[in-house]
């Protein structure tokens, strides 16, 4: 009987895990869960004779891949891909899928509550800012930057984005005015939101020459990666440009410094946010389990992301 590893060091919910676990068993494979895990030794034991593997923020390192002599295929429930090692998988011939769509109403949500939660100086006590009739800017218009770009809509706001990939008809079809490069995107809004994805073109392009264009009293939200943020940049701009906000759903690697330094015109969560809604937790788990099915039953590879 193959088996299906969950590993979430984060857990599913339990209505998710029930979910995964009935898809599972439907079809005939057992289903293993390793939840809570504090020591890397207890991922290397589990996924030793694995045949599948579900993960949410776990690290699917080059090490974890050498442990699972049966593995065949990894999917990371949720959008991003970057915990997992994708050369060492394609190496060993094993398919890496993510579940896009399923996180994106939560992670848009998210972020336009970050927009309002800085217009409103953190819900302390003082003159805050309307949201509508202000230029909101998306960077990357895929799942995320749609939804986005839809609910900032319906509070008023007018949208503008940049998306080397996306047409600028299929932006526009949509109400939302298409921008031709990244600099006039941060030059152009009050607000911008960005959902690019950490991958060595992207990693600290957040800089200070691209955070400087922004005009007087912008906000950046960061539902994205760390990443693609060049912190001590940040820290330079921050100084020199006292009218601007940051807030991240991601703490920077020098949070600790922002907050002291810069109060109420920064903000990060505790912990990634963007996906911890019950709804987010159960369509990923679900649309994750259906897709191990899917492919270990009918080779389907259609989400597959290390071609």
């Amino acid at each position: 009987m193959k088996k299906i590893l969950i590993a979430t060091e984060k857990p599913f919910a339990k209505a998710a895990v029930d979910g995964i676990r009935q898809i599972i068993d439907g079809a005939g494979f057992e289903a293993v869960l390793l939840e809570k895990h504090t020591d890397k030794q207890q991922l290397l034991d589990a996924v030793a004779d694995a045949d599948a593997l579900i993960v949410r923020s776990d690290k699917v390192t080059a090490e974890v891949v050498a442990a699972a002599s049966n593995l065949k295929i990894v999917v990371r429930a949720g959008a991003g891909y970057d915990n997992v090692d994708l050369a060492a998988c394609s190496a060993k011939g094993i398919v890496v899928m993510n579940t896009p769509g399923q996180n994106s109403n939560a992670v848009a949500e998210l972020a336009i509550g970050m927009m309002i939660f800085m217009a409103r100086n953190q819900f302390h006590p003082g003159t805050g800012r309307e949201i509508k009739g202000k230029m909101l800017g998306i960077h990357a218009y895929g799942n995320v930057g749609r939804l986005v770009a839809k609910a900032a809509q319906g509070m008023g706001m007018s949208v503008c984005a940049f998306d080397a990939f996306v047409p600028a008809s299929a932006m526009e079809a949509d109400g939302v005015k298409a921008i031709g490069s990244v600099e006039e995107l941060y030059s152009s809004c009050d607000y911008v939101s960005v959902h690019i994805p950490a991958v060595p073109e992207t990693i600290k392009s957040l800089n200070y020459d691209l955070l400087s264009r922004l005009p007087k009293g912008a906000t950046v939200v960061n539902t994205a990666r760390k990443e693609v943020v060049d912190e001590e940049q940040l820290v330079q701009l921050l100084t020199d440009r006292e009218d601007l906000k940051y807030a991240t759903d991601v703490a920077t690697g020098n949070q600790a410094e922002l907050n002291e330094k810069f109060g109420l015109r920064v903000f990060a969560t505790t912990k990634k946010m963007g996906a911890e809604t019950a709804e987010a937790n159960l369509n990923a788990g679900l649309a994750a389990a259906n897709q191990i099915v899917d492919f270990l039953v009918n080779g389907n590879t259609r989400f597959q992301v290390n071609k």
